[in-house]
């Protein structure tokens, strides 16, 4: 997978055990939707 595409996102979101967002599943997103939820879920877990 390269880096910056749609499906390393969703690999990425789904390590952090993100697989649904709003009743959808990842895949069902575009690609800069799925970089804002992967920024967000990282900064989430840097707080912890």
């Amino acid at each position: 997978m390269y880096y910056g595409t749609k499906g390393w996102y969703v690999a990425e979101l789904k390590k952090l055990g993100v697989r649904y967002h709003e009743g959808r599943k990842l895949e069902s997103y575009r690609g800069h939707v799925l970089r804002n939820l992967l920024l967000a879920q990282q900064e989430k877990t840097k707080e912890e």
